[in-house]
């Protein structure tokens, strides 16, 4: 028999936080399993399955985890011996605990035995935010607007790859931490380069449909599902969501995707630029908008001319434009995110510009009067949502408390690659807005990955490279099967 749980919920939770627990409380015995996540500094969801018992004493207690996600890069290696070196107190080097969000509580549509997907909050065993989480970042960020009397809304419009996977060895042969092992092999589901063609639609509708309703079940705003330009190049959009909400469905969604598609024998990859023939780049654009909390109406919309942004709108967009190449690592993290930006790739931003309709600049004024709002085209789709979400605020906020001065300065080169961003980072003021442990976690995690990758350039390979963009092998095996 399983022990009690205390009765007593998180002092910190929110009243619609307590209600959902305590909701969730008498609805337990419908579920069998609970995945219990969280987001990992990469943008990886990391979780535990828990009984049903051992989740209801989670939602009083947190559930431990092992901070080891904190300490090794994209491939695993690890990049920190202790997490001490980053300023924390010895104390933060052990276990964390991991206190689910009730309200992010949703089954997983489709499963036997029932269970569901809860994400968390890393928090220290007082409840006290864990310093290198990226989801009590973006909470701290939402929590400034709040103070204003603001509130910020984010639409998705997302990017991705779905191929057929051939079968064949996991690849596991050579895999291990930080060295890993050959890519799924797959190929296309169809030859591409159309635009919203509905016959090409048609190879990929037996997935895509069936996603498209899972997604909905799992309480995801869906506005469309689309054919890109690629073969088998999907991208996704949801409707505007709070900040911290649109972060939390841009996690189900990558994470549903993936493990829909794998069970259907395909592969869902949010890499950028895979390193597969006649592959075209993929992006996520993030389109925000900010109301006034107290009438519901758009701090963006102009009184004057219903098709462009009012001054607080403008200069939230000279924010963006201000610190988008110091903050351009934590929307484009990986070295293959930076392909996109190539001349091959006209689409894809290249300097901190901004048009009112022209789809290769950073920043892009769309729709008019209440639903105008700015599209920020930097990022990549398998960036951490939080950290992208955050970071951008963050700078629109900043311009809109420094009118006239965030602009100042013209356009400038967005950087070209993962080791210039990570200077542009290092010189910039990201402690001021990550906290000193997670900004210098991120960049002992990024140059990791970059040492990695520049051994491995140093050893004799093939040459030439007939892949759109030069994308290596390197990049195929570190990125194409985990995002």
């Amino acid at each position: 028999m399983a022990p009690a749980a205390p009765t007593a919920f998180p002092p910190a939770w929110t009243g619609r936080q307590v209600s959902a627990a305590e909701e969730l409380d008498a609805r337990l015995e419908e579920t069998d399993l609970v995945r219990l996540a969280f987001c990992d500094p990469h943008g990886l969801v990391r979780s535990k399955t828990l009984s049903r018992h051992a989740f209801g004493q989670a939602l009083r207690q947190g559930m431990t985890f092992s901070p080891g996600p904190f300490t090794m890069d994209s491939g695993h290696a690890p990049a920190i011996c202790d997490l001490s070196e980053l300023g924390l107190a010895d104390a933060a080097a052990g276990n964390i605990l991991v206190m689910p969000d009730p309200l992010s509580f949703r089954w997983i549509p489709g499963s036997s035995p029932r269970t569901a997907l809860c994400l968390g909050d890393e928090v220290f065993a007082d409840g006290a935010p864990y310093p290198l989480s990226a989801r009590a970042l973006l909470r701290r960020v939402c929590a400034q607007y709040a103070d204003r009397g603001l509130v910020p809304l984010v639409g998705v419009e997302i990017e991705w790859y779905l191929t057929r996977l051939l079968g064949g060895s996991p690849g596991n042969e050579g895999n291990g931490f930080g060295t890993q092992g050959p890519a799924p092999a797959v190929e296309a589901v169809n030859s591409g380069y159309q635009f919203n063609l509905d016959s090409c639609y048609e190879s990929v509708a037996p997935v895509t449909d069936a996603l498209a309703l899972q997604l909905l079940e799992l309480g995801l705003p869906l506005r469309t599902m689309e054919h890109e330009s690629g073969p088998g190049q999907i991208e996704t959009t949801l409707a505007p969501l709070h900040a911290l909400d649109a972060a939390d469905a841009v996690l189900v969604l990558r994470n549903h995707a993936k493990r829909l598609c794998a069970r259907r024998g395909f592969h869902a990859s949010f890499m950028s630029l895979p390193r597969l023939e006649g592959f075209d780049p993929s992006g996520w654009h993030i389109h925000q908008s900010v109301l006034e909390e107290s009438t519901g109406r758009s701090v963006f919309a102009s009184e004057d001319r219903a098709d462009v942004l009012s001054e607080a709108g403008r200069s939230y967009a000279d924010g963006l434009l201000a610190r988008a190449r110091e903050t351009c690592l934590l929307s484009v993290p990986t070295i293959n995110g930076y392909r996109r930006f190539g001349p091959d790739f006209p689409l894809a931003p290249a300097i901190t510009d901004q048009s009112f309709g022209g789809r290769g600049a950073l920043l892009r004024t769309v729709g008019t009067g209440d639903a105008v709002r700015v599209e920020h085209r930097m990022a990549e789709p398998c960036a951490n949502p939080y950290l992208a979400i955050a970071s951008q605020l963050a700078a629109g906020l900043e311009g809109m408390s420094e009118p006239g001065r965030g602009g100042r300065g013209g356009p400038e080169q967005l950087p070209g690659d993962l080791a210039e961003s990570l200077a542009a980072f290092r010189a910039g003021r990201a402690a001021e807005l990550l906290g000193k442990p997670l900004a210098e976690c991120l960049i002992r995690l990024k140059e990791s990955e970059l040492a990695r990758y520049r051994a491995w350039q140093e050893l004799p390979c093939p040459s030439g490279n007939p892949y759109p963009g030069g994308v290596t092998v390197w990049e195929q095996q570190e990125y194409f099967a985990v995002f």
